[in-house]
């Protein structure tokens, strides 16, 4: 027998088909685990609208796949069941669906389930019970008349029609909400109606005389949870009674020279006055508090007035009327000059909350519990209305941020008031809302000095600053860039800048800052000094100091030394008038001149010719006289004759002098000067007797005086101003010939 060989072939196959369902599951436990179901619906909730539709919505999550929803629904107490209609928004994330008629029954019970269903998975939410007497919701009524009923008092009547779509069964439940028309919190009254009539009527009571009120009205079935909505606002009037009274207040003002004092009365409507009320007028009558037989009365239908008062107390009454009566009486009592009134108010603040302004002050009176507060704007002239209100048992006061002005400051003064006589006031200033300055600071700059300056600026005015001004901010810069700032409290307006650079200019603005932010001033601009006026006088007083001290030693060389300061400063100088040339006379003349006598017979006419000499040509002007200042300084009683004189004497006569040797005669003629030259610094009758005294005293003098030499004269050595002055000497012969 052959064995058959063994064959692996079917194990393969098996192990094939193992690998194959393995990895089939491996697939299937991948999806099961990947797949996401969507979220299950909760917060179900369903309304009944009457005879409209029965809805039903829940909150749906927001899911990564796209949702079906299926709401199942039973009804007829459990004996059918349905669900809601696919195009009635189930789809496409929708969390609410409706049931129309006539599939809507009532009364009845319903269970709701929410399906949720998406490519994952489905999923179911928790079954819900609805009783639809629970859950009916119908229209509002519609309100058709608000009025007064004559002869009744601070009353209205409300009459509306009972809805239309409402169970004429049912008792419905009502909410009436009212207000007056400047207001807006609503005040609310609930009420029941039982009867089934279509028109419906509510008395409104507790309202305040001659006011308009504004009334909505809303209602449900009794044993619903669901109201219906506001039914449209309609508006009514109350009937108008007499006046409701007056607030009154005053405002004092200084005593004029004759003793009275302007008293300013003002009044307004009451706290809690109906709103509409108007009067025909007002009636004041005031008198002295010590004698009531002085009353004088007033009418007036403005609501301020002016009194002027004696120095005493007066008590003031006034009354508001109209066609229905008269107000109570307001009175206030106004102190005498003198009087001192009490002071209790120890510290008062403002602050501001979201809405508010709140004003609170502390009182050291446990017994005062009744206060005045008064606001007016803080403005740069009188203010021409006041503001006031009464607080009662209470220490703050607060007032809507809408009724006061935004960026005004306002002055709040809080009066306290013991039975009838008015305390101290208490005053501060606040602001409702703050915003930045309208303008900024105008500024200079003074007293500039090396590293130094002050900068002054202005006060901003009151209606621009819109808000507290909590500082000042100094920005200055280099004419290179760099920038400097210095901040300064609010109080401070001038400031000193220090360290700044030598000879350098500065560009400087003022910014003026609130809570709210800043705003810049007028731009400058300045330059520092490179010397200082300390300095100046330090090198002024250095300097005086030096010539001081020189000065000093200058005197104390001259005591030391006088003669040398002396010839230093003011060196010796030969004054002609005490030269000796004043005394010659006659033989000594001659002797003085020491003028050579030629001896020799022999000697021809030529030989008694001078010689011409060279000599230096300023030589000339040093050694000739000038005779015109000769003539001047000599004393009278020596002056002679005046040049010209001399000259028509003695024509042919030579003046040599030793340093200058004889020149032949060129020209006999010697210009004439006129006399009045001669003697324009000498007195007219002088002159002539000087002449003829210098004649005589030229003819005295022979002519072999004149050509002598001699030593130099000490007065032509030392003359300042000179004047060639030629003579020429004739020989005797000639001389006798003429003769």
């Amino acid at each position: 027998m052959v064995p058959v060989p063994f064959s692996p072939q079917p194990a393969c196959i098996n192990l094939g088909m193992m690998g194959v369902w393995a990895l089939w599951l491996l697939l299937l436990l991948c999806k099961f685990s990947l797949a996401v179901l969507p979220a299950k619906p909760e917060n179900i909730s369903c309304v009944f609208y009457y005879e409209e539709n029965f809805t039903c919505t829940w909150s749906a999550e927001k899911e990564a796949s796209y949702t079906w929803y299926k709401v199942k629904r039973t009804y007829s107490y459990g004996y059918k069941s349905d669900i809601c209609p696919t195009d009635n928004s189930t789809r496409g994330n929708h969390a609410s669906c409706s049931f129309l008629p006539p599939t809507i029954t009532n009364p009845d019970n319903y269970t709701i389930q929410v399906e949720a269903q998406n490519a994952d998975g489905t999923i179911n939410s928790d079954i819900t019970h609805w009783n639809l007497d629970a859950i009916m919701k119908i229209e509002p009524p519609e309100i058709f008349s608000v009025q007064s009923v004559l002869g009744i008092k601070r009353m209205l009547q409300i009459k509306w029609i009972r809805p239309v779509l409402a169970p004429l069964s049912s008792t419905l439940k009502y909410t009436l909400r009212f207000r007056t028309v400047n207001s807006v919190r609503w005040m609310e009254i609930n009420f029941t109606k039982e009867d089934i009539d279509r028109d419906e009527t509510y008395n409104l009571t507790g309202l305040q005389a001659f006011t308009e009120y504004v009334v909505a009205l809303r209602c449900a079935p009794a044993e619903s949870m669901f109201w219906s909505a506001w039914s449209q606002e309609k508006v009514g009037t109350t009937e108008e009674e007499a006046p409701y009274g007056l607030d009154l207040w005053r405002v004092l003002r200084p005593a004029k020279v004759n003793g009275r004092r302007p008293v300013q009365l003002m009044w307004k409507k009451a706290s809690g006055a109906p709103v509409l009320e108007k009067a025909l007028g007002y009636r004041i009558w005031y008198f002295p508090e010590s004698n009531t037989n002085l009353t004088e009365t007033v009418n007036t239908t403005n609501q301020t007035h002016e009194l002027h008062l004696g120095g005493k107390t007066h008590w003031v009454y006034v009354i508001s009327y109209n066609s229905l009566g008269e107000s109570p009486v307001a009175m206030l009592r106004i102190p005498a000059i003198d009087e001192k009134s009490f002071q209790c108010i120890e510290a008062m603040q403002a602050c501001l909350t979201q809405d508010q302004l709140v004003v609170e002050w502390q009182s050291s009176a446990p017994d005062v519990d009744t206060w005045m507060v008064e606001w007016f704007p803080d403005l740069d002239s009188e203010p021409s209305t006041f503001s006031w209100e009464s607080v009662s048992q209470a220490r703050n006061w607060t007032i809507r941020k809408d009724e006061l002005k935004p960026f005004q400051c306002y002055n709040i003064s809080v009066y306290p008031m013991l039975g009838d006589r008015v305390g101290q006031p208490y005053s501060i200033q606040a602001y409702a809302q703050e915003g930045i300055p309208s303008v900024g600071p105008v500024t200079e700059a003074d007293n500039i000095g090396v590293k130094t300056v002050t900068i002054m600026w202005k006060e901003i005015p009151k209606s621009q600053r819109n808000g507290f001004i909590s500082n000042y901010t100094i920005y200055y810069q280099t004419e290179d860039g760099k920038e400097f700032s210095k901040t300064v409290n609010p109080n401070i307006l001038q400031y000193g800048l220090e360290s700044l650079t030598r000879k350098t200019s500065y560009t400087l603005q003022v910014m003026a800052s609130t809570s709210a932010g800043g705003t810049n001033g007028t731009k400058i601009n300045f330059k520092t000094l490179s010397i200082s006026v300390p300095e100046i006088f330090f090198i002024t007083s250095l300097v005086g100091s030096g010539l001081l001290i020189l000065i000093m030693l200058t005197v104390a060389y001259g005591l030391k030394k006088p003669n040398k300061l002396k010839h230093l400063c003011w060196p010796d100088v030969p004054n002609p008038a005490e030269s000796s040339i004043a005394t010659w006379r006659g033989d000594d003349f001659e002797d003085k001149l020491n003028l050579k006598e030629f001896d020799d017979p022999v000697n021809t006419e030529e030989d008694r010719v001078l010689k011409s000499y060279s000599a230096p040509s300023d030589f000339i002007d040093k050694l000739v006289v000038n005779f015109e200042n000769f003539l001047e300084e000599v004393s009278t009683e020596e002056i002679g004759k005046d040049q010209e004189s001399i000259l028509r004497e003695e024509k042919n006569k030579y003046v040599t002098s030793p340093y200058w040797p004889y020149r032949p005669p060129t020209s006999t003629e010697i210009p004439q000067r006129k006399p009045q030259q001669l003697c324009s610094r000498i007195p007219e009758g002088t002159c002539l007797e000087t002449k003829e005294q210098l004649l005589s005293s030229v003819q005295s003098l022979g002519p072999e005086h004149l050509c002598e030499e001699g030593e130099p004269n000490p007065y032509l050595k030392n003359s300042v101003t000179t004047r060639e002055f030629v003579t020429c000497e004739k020989p005797q012969d000639e001389a006798k010939r003429e003769v």
